[in-house]
């Protein structure tokens, strides 16, 4: 009796084993436990058949195998066209491997997990702002390619006191109140100068990335020259003109205001708010129509107009 006891002791065991691993999700499939086949419901022998815990043994590796198969759900990157990306946040480096036809929207959500970033606060920057809609292989991304992501997370945007889109509500109500920026005294004296001859061509309603090089040609508000650099590996805005460059941190920029420019639509006076009033505005005009968008993005960082 005590050796047929063992076995039916055997057997129960394997009966739970085997409906735990029916009931998880996937696995509806398997036959019930009350339907397999007389052999394996009524084995008959000691804890040592090596039969008993054969079955028993591959039950439980089939149940860790499925459990395996739950936690790793998701699409697989196997078998894909792989990319080994640097990605540098915050003085920080990571290394990321990703499938090259993923999108930029893609690169984001694989950055956030690395980092805790939110998507909707990262500037993702390869050569200019990484666009979301395009694959890394559209971009021309190759192994070892270094990926700048700029970007605060919640708590740090909700830390500071006067949030940039604050700001830009207030002043967007206030030039509602005024007349055209274009018309006012100050800047009819610069724009009356007339169009530079060396200014950069523009596209009217067409919009493009930034270029790599700086955008130069435009007046400031002194009628000087002026270039714009934008630093990207270093998140700063080189303002430089004939007498110095003013390295500017974009993440103290409070707002960028612009309008087009009465009879020359297709270039556009433009202002970087270097403090926390009108006066702290730094202007520049000429600005090419297409790069405007490109500009503000890569300041402010799209989110802010979420």
């Amino acid at each position: 009796m005590a050796s047929e006891d063992g076995g039916y002791r055997a057997s129960e065991t394997f009966l739970v084993l085997h409906n735990i691993a029916r009931d998880l999700p996937g696995n509806e499939g398997l036959m019930d436990a009350s339907g397999l086949e007389q052999k394996k419901l009524l084995i008959c022998g000691n804890e040592g058949d090596g039969e008993v815990n054969e079955e028993v043994t591959q039950t439980d590796v089939e149940g860790q195998t499925l459990k395996e198969s739950v936690s790793n759900g998701g699409e697989s990157d196997d078998g894909k066209e792989m990319v080994e990306l640097k990605i540098i946040w915050n003085k920080n480096k990571y290394d990321l491997k990703m499938p090259i036809d993923g999108t930029g929207a893609n690169l984001k959500e694989r950055i956030h997990s690395l980092t805790g970033l939110p998507p909707a606060m990262q500037k993702v920057m390869y050569k200019g702002l990484l666009p979301e809609d395009k694959t890394l292989r559209d971009i021309k991304l190759t192994n070892g390619a270094k990926i700048m992501v700029v970007g605060s997370t919640i708590n740090d945007v909700l830390a500071v006191n006067t949030p940039k889109e604050v700001i830009q509500q207030e002043v967007k109500a206030e030039e509602t109140k005024k007349e055209p920026i274009c018309r006012q005294k100050q800047h009819r004296k610069v724009l009356d100068k007339g169009k530079p001859d060396d200014i950069m061509p523009s596209i009217k309603g067409g919009k493009e990335r930034l270029p790599t090089v700086p955008l130069s040609g435009m007046y400031n508000k002194s009628g000087g020259k002026v270039r714009l650099t934008f630093k990207l590996e270093q998140d700063q805005l080189w303002i430089g003109t004939k007498e110095r460059t003013e390295k500017v941190p974009m993440g103290s920029i409070k707002n960028v205001v612009n309008e087009p420019i009465e009879g020359h639509e297709d270039y556009h006076m433009m202002a970087f708010q270097l403090g926390p009033t009108e006066a702290s505005y730094y202007w520049v005009y000429w600005v090419p129509t297409q790069y405007v968008d490109a500009i503000k993005d890569t300041v402010l960082g799209k989110w802010q107009y979420f």
